[in-house]
């Protein structure tokens, strides 16, 4: 079967090359994988200057020109979140006062996700004011993975892709062979996920965690809905935060008598005590995710496979780069 990043790799080359106005330009959340992704797109990132004032403001200086430029900002607003934000909203306006054509903000993580929406009186929904924030500092397109909520494309009020590191991960799990496979939803609101990744893989039948959540980062697993005795149980979510939700579903589908769990998400957020929980003997063969986050060394454990999108943004740039399809990218 051809991998997906293969089929990338085939797609590009019908693709016209000219990246004379392509331009790339790392914050500081993760530059690692900026790196990867201006290597398999074959230019380098534009030198940037980010320093801190005594005070704490920062300061940007582009160390290149970029006047008339497709410019696109590689920036996860992962922790400290506050301050990749305001980091990325100053990017962006150092490159629209630099005279660029366009500014692209390639956000692999999208932080304040999770405030998608009011479930108590007097809270905020801080997933749009951080989406009319970026507008508001100039920026012309955003290009983002596996969004928390499919409601927070419709937040920017520009265009907004949206790519999903599912088939990343599916091709890992192709290379281990599984048998008698299950895709177990950790949650209802993680259902729809759970059955497209499920179509992914073989059409593998989907089990759905009924559970109850009593306060933020705390969940109570409660029931599991469908078959997994005797199953490989792949948990699937878009993040993993302090493990509390993943970890307490994975206990619950080993009293129901799961041989194997594997855990998988694009987005290792890994707060403490995240490691902890999942490097638990007996509880998880492993867990796969994606470097959308960078991951700490001391958060790393043997169970753990961090995966790279890098080919698959990449891919997203040259396309809208090139102003073709990001879409066809997954068919």
């Amino acid at each position: 079967m051809t991998s997906f990043i293969t089929a990338l790799k085939e797609q590009q080359k019908v693709i016209s090359q000219d990246k004379r106005r392509l331009r790339l330009v790392s914050g500081t959340s993760n530059p690692s994988l900026a790196n990867e992704i201006a290597s398999y797109i074959g230019i380098e990132n534009v030198p940037l200057v980010s320093k801190r004032f005594a005070d704490g403001e920062l300061y940007i200086q582009i160390q290149q020109s970029i006047r008339g430029c497709d410019v696109f900002l590689i920036q996860p607003t992962c922790a400290p979140v506050n301050d990749s934000l305001m980091e990325l909203m100053i990017m962006v306006d150092a490159c629209k006062r630099a005279s660029a054509r366009q500014v692209t903000a390639v956000i692999p993580y999208y932080g304040y996700a999770r405030a998608d929406r009011k479930t108590a009186g007097r809270e905020s929904i801080t997933a749009k004011l951080s989406a009319n924030l970026l507008v508001s500092s100039g920026v012309d397109r955003v290009l983002a993975m596996d969004l928390h909520s499919a409601q927070i494309q419709g937040y920017f009020d520009i265009p907004c892709d949206h790519i999903y590191g599912s088939p990343v991960l599916v091709d890992y799990l192709s290379t281990k062979k599984l048998q008698d496979i299950v895709v177990v939803s950790p949650d209802v609101g993680g259902v729809a996920r759970a059955r497209a990744f499920a179509k992914q893989i073989k059409d593998a039948p989907l089990a759905i965690i009924d559970k109850r959540r009593s306060a933020h980062n705390v969940a109570e697993s409660l029931t599991v809905i469908g078959e997994v005795t005797n199953k490989t149980a792949i948990l699937i979510d878009d993040m993993i935060d302090t493990g509390g939700t993943i970890c307490a579903g994975a206990e619950l589908l080993r009293k129901e008598g799961a041989k194997r769990v594997i855990a998988c998400a694009s987005h290792a957020v890994f707060s403490p005590p995240a490691s902890k929980r999942l490097s638990t003997e007996g509880l998880f063969e492993q867990v796969v995710v994606t470097n959308s986050i960078p991951v700490k060394k001391e958060n790393h454990f043997p169970q753990l496979k961090v995966l790279s999108v890098a080919n698959m943004l990449g891919e997203a740039i040259l396309r809208i780069h090139e102003e073709s399809s990001v879409s066809s990218m997954f068919r």
